[in-house]
């Protein structure tokens, strides 16, 4: 499946919520409340619903939820696509298309780590995917947000959060970091280093700058021992 890169215009929230086997993020309700449109991979649907939430659309091969809950969903009005099992994409890799093809400029993911390793890593290799470039892509997930840096990011903070600095390329080159206990002035991290594992926000505004290569940021929400 090809998608061309597509201009983004103004901003357009979308929230998308697969089916990872994990606990729902506290901060889905809130975020989902201030969204311009939900999508439900497969069975995020269910956990949608038992927020209290209806999606706009649910996209999948459709193997995780029940024909009735299929129909009830239709019956409120959510659009369905439907798509065979034998596929080349996780049903999550078609929530991300079906969102950039809804120009969305600000995509945030719920329950899509957890319970099989082979879907969490692919999921996170999926944040390298070049249509997503120019927008800004988070991952939620058990008090900790993911998020890709190609040029530049702001970091959330406080001050003491902990940071953790991961190459998704080879190499990433000319990183120069702000606020940050382990400060990095135009250094490369390793894709099979762990250097950039566990920094510190010490100071506010924080930011990480990037010359070239595709770096994976994760901010814990509460303190790491």
């Amino acid at each position: 499946m090809f998608f061309p890169l597509i201009q983004v215009y103004g901003t357009v929230r979308i929230v998308i919520v697969a089916n990872a086997p994990v606990n729902v993020d506290e901060r889905l309700s809130q975020i989902a409340a201030n969204a311009d449109y939900i999508i439900a991979a497969d069975g995020g649907a269910q956990t949608l619903t038992d927020a209290g939430i209806v999606p706009h659309l649910l996209i999948g091969d459709l193997d995780s939820l029940s024909t009735n809950h299929v129909d009830w969903l239709i019956d409120h009005g959510v659009e369905v696509q439907r798509h065979p099992r034998e596929k080349n994409e996780t049903d999550l890799e078609l929530a991300l298309y079906a969102a950039v093809e809804r120009n969305a400029s600000h995509i945030d993911l719920f329950c899509v780590l957890g319970g099989r390793w082979d879907h969490t890593v692919a999921t996170i290799a999926m944040l390298s995917l070049p249509l997503l470039i120019g927008r800004t892509v988070r991952i939620f997930a058990d008090g900790q947000t993911l998020a890709i840096v190609r040029e530049h990011m702001l970091l959330d903070g406080p001050v003491t959060r902990t940071v953790s600095l991961l190459p998704l390329t080879p190499t990433v080159d000319g990183i120069t970091t702000t606020g940050l206990a382990y400060p990095l002035v135009q250094a490369t991290l390793y894709f099979e280093r762990s250097r950039g594992v566990s920094n510190v926000v010490t100071q506010m505004p924080a930011s990480v700058h990037v010359q070239s290569g595709i770096l994976l940021v994760i901010q814990h929400e509460h303190p790491v021992e």
